[in-house]
């Protein structure tokens, strides 16, 4: 069972040894990727909490209804439910956790055995450690929703454990090589002058890329060499700008200006070709782009930009705190792993450098 390698013996013999009997017995197997195109309304009701209460963002959202509707169709397989929207609505509306027939009745009353057993198909499905987290992570959320909205008096999450995973380290580049990329995109025109500064922006900020594309004009003060970001759960947080980020902002508005794009206050900072806000995917092809323009790894994602951002500070010696607050973490201990990623350069740099530091 090679595909069970990446979880711990403790998590597979507490949740997989059973209900892989369990699966087994199932005629046939379901897709790895969630097919339930249908609008399941009890996830539905949730996924507008994340975003009306919650605060989430939509493409997390997303990522939770995937992991929720891949659980439906888990359920419709292993009961053979005959799905029908109307009818699941009925039932949610009703509260009726006894009409075993229906998607929602079963998410009611869902007990550990088969919260297992889902877990167990997606070990079946080779899913990886860290993958599967996630997915409990997201189960854990939905049934605490339910308990607290009175739809279920059970939690079968609390009896379940998270596998656990090796803690990966935050892949950063070096300095030379974010130089590198940087000088790769051509100023020659508008598109080009974005380019520049969107690189510029996200490596002298360390912001996301969704933050980034949500950049507004009237969000840089140009004077102040500030920025206004919109992060995660809506917070807000200002961030300063470096002289080059801004120099080549300051470009490509001048540009974009002459080019007739509107930069008002509430116009998108950075546009298309069109005219219209650039899109996320946008950017991250755009960074691959200019990756293999300066003879970088072209798989190294946008995010490694903000984990080197981290990095290149820590190393420097910025502050923990100072570093936290620019990257908009919560949580102290989010920020502490790029920690170790700097003391195992500092290991790296003794070991060479120290004449006694190598055992002999």
């Amino acid at each position: 069972m090679e595909e069970l390698s990446c979880l711990s013996d403790d998590w597979k013999a507490r949740y997989v040894s059973k209900p892989l009997v369990l699966w087994a017995s199932y005629p046939r197997s379901l897709p790895k990727e969630c097919h339930m195109s249908a609008s399941v309304p009890i996830i539905e009701q949730f996924l507008a909490y994340l975003l009306d209460e919650r605060h989430f963002s939509p493409y997390t959202s997303r990522c939770y209804g995937l992991d929720l509707r891949q659980f439906a169709d888990f359920i419709v397989g292993e009961y053979s439910i005959d799905f029908d929207e109307a009818h699941e609505r009925a039932v949610l509306e009703k509260r009726d956790a006894t009409s075993k027939n229906t998607v929602c009745g079963r998410m009611l009353t869902a007990d550990v055995e088969v919260v297992r057993a889902f877990l167990a198909h997606l070990v079946g499905q080779k899913y990886s450690a860290a993958t599967t987290a996630r997915k409990i992570a997201t189960l854990r959320s939905f049934h605490k929703w339910m308990e607290k909205r009175g739809l279920t008096s059970t939690n079968p999450m609390t009896l379940i454990r998270t596998p656990k995973q090796a803690r990966r380290l935050p892949k950063a580049i070096t300095v030379d090589q974010i130089e590198k990329l940087l000088a790769a995109p051509s100023e020659s025109d508008m598109l080009g002058a974005r380019d520049r500064a969107i690189l510029e922006t996200l490596y002298s900020t360390g912001i996301r890329v969704s933050e980034v594309v949500a950049i507004n004009r009237g969000d840089l003060d140009i004077e102040g060499s500030q920025l206004k970001v919109k992060g995660k759960g809506r917070r807000e947080r200002a961030v300063p700008v470096g002289s080059h980020a801004l120099a080549a902002v300051c470009r490509y508005i001048l540009r974009a200006e002459a080019e007739k794009v509107p930069m008002d206050a509430g116009s998108p900072l950075f546009v298309n070709k069109l005219g219209s806000r650039l899109s996320s995917r946008s950017v991250r092809r755009k960074v691959s782009k200019y990756l293999k323009i300066a003879g970088l790894d072209p798989d190294i994602s946008p995010h490694t930009i903000r984990h080197s951002f981290a990095t290149h500070l820590l190393d420097n010696g910025a502050d923990l705190r100072a570093v936290q607050e620019l990257l908009g973490h919560q949580s102290l201990s989010s920020t502490q792993v790029y920690t170790h990623l700097t003391t195992a350069r500092m290991r790296e740099a003794y070991d060479r450098a120290h004449p006694r530091a190598e055992a002999s």
